[in-house]
């Protein structure tokens, strides 16, 4: 009954019936025209089972669609599925090892053909197939099987006891695919469909009409979407690439876009944009955290391909704790905030900053200290050669490539950190990489966050929801990228402990939601005060903004900030 009790706590936050959104501005679908959207950061593919990033899962999410997903409270609701299961309503199992979901007999892919357990089915089999990479792996690591019930009936059988049962099929980054589209695209032959990847058939309110691979996507209105009055815009246009700062004059100066993505900008910038009237900035807090990854292998392009940011060649230095330590704390991320975010930033040492239950109580990051950063270096045989860059006795110097994306702030905090880096000896070379390319997980990019052919990379993620098993699932041996899996794969720092993966388990079987909350904080600190593999730097509110004309945009940090674009309308004048 423990186990019972703690699940039914965990699923509080579910609600059994869609929300609905009354923005009284009813009527015909498609009946307000064209809806502009800009991501400075072009979408790559619209696959989000191919790629890690958000500019590119978002794209995807106005056509394919979870069987469940957050509102932007936090709370699940059924989107595919008539409802959420629960212990209660008999949907999940009384041993927790089974969840079974109904599929909505409403829902239509939008080339009319029903919408079946077999897509369900599929699209397990299409993430966990051998001799693929699937960037949303961690989400289906504990299920054994998916057993087709009937047509609208889908059960999904865990390995031991799920007490968060609300991994896979929940959620913008794990969708459906439809069966009959991807058949061909298992495995290896994954990245070659092309077709499918660029343009897949959905159930959401559009449907993909022509993408230009990092430049632009073309949607029209769904004709089969379920809401026969929605959505209310006949098409949208969202295009990619630019600059943060350029994506935001275009909504709140000139008016020639309608809403504007994660606009990563000085406050004082922002405030500056308001002010030509045309749009307003919108932020919200949930988990997102600007940080820095630590390469546990090495990234040298003297290292043949294929062995090269793999597990056979360890890092010549970044595989010592006490350099990673003196990288972390020789950071200000007070002064980070203050000149990247203000208001909208928080300074912190945690991976998983939100909910407060799986948030650690861990504060060590957060002065700065160069001196002790100094020492560790001593401690680590690193001493100052002539040019003032540290070299230990083998003739190994302390010297890096720090990447992250084309970003003003990026390019802010990086020139920041370079200089705290060199001050204690660490030379340190930037670059940065267009955010569509960064971020787009083509396996054959040698610029891909995932590729990882650099010693430190700097990058935002967060997880939908607000329970963190995936996301630190992301972390475990089997999630390391590599040429074996496409390039595919969350662990990019190539980091592997046994104790990591067996504590991970234990929070797969924990229904105590104290006890997960626990489990939750150790495996946080693990990866971060404990070792420094993975330095917070801020925790980031979202902060996007859209035309004064646009109505019915609610801001959604735990799940797509698109979500719910069938709401969205024109504002009357």
């Amino acid at each position: 009954m423990k186990l019972k009790t703690a699940l039914m706590g965990a699923a509080a936050c579910v609600a059994l019936t869609p929300m609905a959104y009354a923005d009284g501005h009813e009527g015909e679908r498609g009946r307000d025209g064209n809806v502009n959207i800009i991501y400075w950061q072009a979408v790559s593919t619209l696959n989000p089972y191919l790629s890690g990033g958000t500019k590119d899962i978002e794209a995807a999410s106005l056509a394919l669609e979870p069987l469940a997903r957050y509102n932007e409270e936090g709370i699940m609701v059924p989107y595919l599925a008539t409802d959420i299961p629960t212990l209660e309503n008999g949907g999940v199992s009384e041993d927790l090892t089974s969840i079974t979901w109904n599929i909505d007999p409403s829902v239509v892919w939008s080339d009319g053909t029903p919408v079946t357990a077999r897509d369900v089915q599929f699209t397990w089999e299409y993430c966990t197939a051998e001799g693929g990479g699937c960037a949303q792996g961690a989400k289906f690591a504990n299920i054994e099987n998916v057993e087709v019930v009937d047509d609208k009936t889908v059960t999904v059988t865990f390995n031991a006891p799920a007490p968060n049962p609300y991994q896979a099929f929940v959620g913008q980054e794990s969708p459906i695919l439809q069966a009959a589209q991807f058949a061909d695209c298992l495995g290896p032959r994954a990245p070659e469909c092309t077709e499918a990847n660029f343009g897949p058939i959905g159930t959401g309110p559009f449907v993909v009409t022509d993408f230009r691979v990092n430049d632009v996507v073309q949607y029209e209105a769904n004709e089969n979407y379920r809401d026969p009055n929605k959505p209310a815009f006949a098409s949208v246009t969202l295009k990619g690439g630019g600059d943060a700062t350029a994506a935001g004059r275009a909504v709140m100066e000139t008016g020639e876009f309608d809403y504007a993505w994660n606009l990563q900008l000085a406050p004082d910038v922002i405030e500056g944009m308001a002010a030509g009237g045309q749009g307003v900035p919108i932020a919200a807090f949930g988990t997102l955290v600007e940080r820095i990854e630590m390469n546990l292998t090495d990234p040298s392009p003297d290292q043949p391909e294929g062995v090269r940011s793999t597990i056979e060649a360890p890092h010549p230095f970044l595989t010592d704790a006490r350099v990673r330590e003196a990288l972390s704390i020789a950071i200000d991320r007070n002064l980070l905030v203050e000149i990247g975010y203000g208001e909208a930033g928080r300074p912190t040492c945690n991976l998983v900053p939100a909910p407060e239950l799986f948030a650690s109580d861990n504060t060590a990051c957060l002065t700065q200290d160069l001196e002790r950063a100094a020492a560790l270096l001593d401690e680590a045989g690193f001493t100052p050669g002539p040019d003032g860059v540290r070299v230990n006795e083998d003739g190994v110097r302390l010297s890096m490539l720090y990447q992250t994306s084309t970003n003003a702030v990026r390019q802010d905090f990086q020139a920041l950190i370079k200089e705290w880096w060199e001050s204690i000896g660490v030379e340190t070379e930037l670059r940065n990489i267009d955010g569509g390319v960064y971020f787009g997980g083509d396996p054959g990019s040698p610029d891909t966050f995932q590729r990882f052919y650099a010693d430190v990379e700097m990058y935002a993620n967060n997880f939908p929801g607000t329970d963190p098993q995936a996301y630190l699932g992301a972390y475990l041996c089997d999630k390391i990228p590599s040429p074996d899996t496409q390039w595919q794969g969350e662990n990019i720092n190539r980091y592997c402990d046994e104790g990591y993966d067996a504590l991970w388990a234990e929070l797969a079987a924990t229904a105590d939601l104290d006890e997960r909350g626990r489990i939750a904080k150790e495996l946080n600190d693990m990866m971060t005060k404990n070792s420094n593999i993975i330095v917070p730097l801020v925790d980031r509110g979202r902060v996007s903004a859209h035309a004064n004309s646009l109505g019915g945009v609610i801001l959604n940090t735990w799940d797509s900030e698109l979500w719910n674009v069938s709401d969205w309308y024109r504002v009357s004048e």
